[in-house]
């Protein structure tokens, strides 16, 4: 399969950003303003699910072993979109694309709200997983083409940040609304929150910013070689460092992912919380989340990569708070335990992704970073159902204490992946490089 020509993204300007001369500054500001509250609206759409799960599977009558598909499904699309979405971005441009993922997760949040089966509602969350799957890889690539790399991982805390607000602002506005309207009127409410970001987006978000040396020559050795090459994106995918990361990632969110899809359900069901104190209850924790998010970026920028210095401990700590979460026989207690293992956790989130997004050249973003997300989202996948069975056949504090594999698993792989841009550069160039072919250049990444 060949690799698209990835022009400079000069060459595609979003119609919005036409002619628009913004200082550097404050073309980061406005992105990291734009992107949070896309990556807001994202995460809470996905939310929603989690807290009308009880009065999902009341009206289709599901075991909990099926209202984790319900909530799988989602990111089986969402994993197996990643890529395309990459190469989608890479093609088309990182704002054209964002475009079209906004608009188009907002139609099938929407849908989601006239589900009239168990089969429907499987459907619609795969489709709606598809089309915010195609997300993740554009909005990386908008924020490195308006961030320079020393401000990057700074930002991109304080986008991710969003997900811990979604955390809190998701339960909150979910549980009134489902007393009064029914489950079925959140989803109609993200929907349109969805446009009007789509509206935002489109009007206020600024042209690329022009690139750094080192970046365009880094782009454009490896973009001549690859470019060149009839199986270039085969090799970029072959790139195991990328991988290594991935697979950081996907213990990452086995931890992450499992705790949000189900503490929502055990807190009502098991712990005999009204689904409006629910919400309240999750505020510690993701209050925790959001400043250990922006702590973990900030921290990430000051190390220049070094991951394992920040998710080795972060994970130890979650692992050992994760079985006194699970075996709490308070509330307090779980909500307290709860709040330490996602602040430990989200301690790692922002430094799995320094290396890759500040060593990556910009025309591979798109791509490159769909690898990493993979990872997560296959946990996103696996985990709910699967803990849906434990929680069938044993119990949910079961099924919580076995989230510690997802921390053991994120701290052996923040070991054996790169620890700094250069290194991850030598990997990523060592595996990316052309055969010796009349013409062809090499990608100038070679190790020295």
């Amino acid at each position: 399969m060949s690799a698209p020509a990835v022009p400079p993204p000069s060459t595609h300007p979003a119609p919005a950003a036409v002619g628009r001369a913004v200082p550097g500054e404050r073309v980061a500001r406005i992105t990291v303003v734009l992107l949070f509250a896309a990556w807001l609206i994202d995460y809470a759409d996905r939310l929603v699910i989690n807290f009308v799960l009880p009065s999902v599977g009341k009206e289709f009558h599901l075991s909990h072993g099926q209202q984790g598909l319900v909530v799988s499904a989602f990111f089986l699309a969402y994993a197996l979109a990643q890529i395309p979405g990459g190469l989608l971005t890479d093609r088309f441009g990182a704002h054209r694309v964002t475009t079209w993922a906004l608009l188009a997760w907002s139609l099938f949040t929407a849908l989601t709200g006239f589900a009239w089966s168990f089969a429907a509602l499987l459907a619609v969350r795969f489709v709606f997983g598809a089309a915010e799957g195609i997300f993740p890889p554009a909005s990386m690539k908008v924020l490195v083409e308006r961030t320079s790399p020393e401000q990057r991982m700074g930002a991109n805390g304080v986008i991710m940040s969003s997900s811990a607000v979604a955390a809190i602002a998701a339960p909150l506005a979910v549980a009134p609304l489902v007393a009064v309207f029914g489950w079925r009127s959140a989803f109609f409410s993200a929907a349109a929150l969805g446009v009007f970001v789509v509206l935002a987006m489109r009007a206020w978000l600024p042209a690329p910013l022009p690139r750094t040396g080192t970046e365009a020559g880094a782009e454009a050795g490896v973009g001549a070689g690859v470019a060149g090459r009839r199986h270039g994106l085969r090799e970029v995918l072959r790139v195991g460092a990328l991988w290594r990361f991935a697979a950081m990632m996907f213990g990452y969110n086995i931890l992450q992912g499992g705790l949000l899809a189900w503490a929502p359900s055990y807190l009502n069901t098991r712990m005999g919380v009204p689904l409006a104190a629910v919400g309240a209850l999750m505020v510690p924790p993701a209050l925790a989340g959001a400043a250990a998010t922006i702590i973990g970026g900030r921290l990430s920028d000051r190390l220049g990569g070094h991951h394992r210095k920040l998710v080795v401990p972060g994970m130890a700590v979650a692992a050992i708070a994760l079985p006194l979460m699970a075996f709490s026989s308070s509330t307090t207690a779980f909500v307290v335990f709860a709040t330490v293992v996602v602040a430990a956790a989200s301690l790692a989130y922002m430094p799995i992704f320094a290396v890759p997004l500040s060593g990556l050249p910009p025309a591979f973003v798109g791509v490159g970073g769909a690898v990493v997300v993979v990872g997560g989202q296959l946990a996103g996948m696996v985990t709910p159902p699967v803990m849906g069975v434990i929680i069938d056949a044993f119990s949910f504090r079961t099924a919580f204490a076995s989230l510690v594999v997802g921390a053991v698993v994120t701290a052996l792989m923040a070991v054996f992946t790169p620890q700094d841009p250069a290194s991850f550069r030598a990997a990523f160039g060592a595996r990316v490089r052309t055969r010796p072919t009349t013409g062809t250049p090499s990608t100038g990444m070679e190790p020295s």
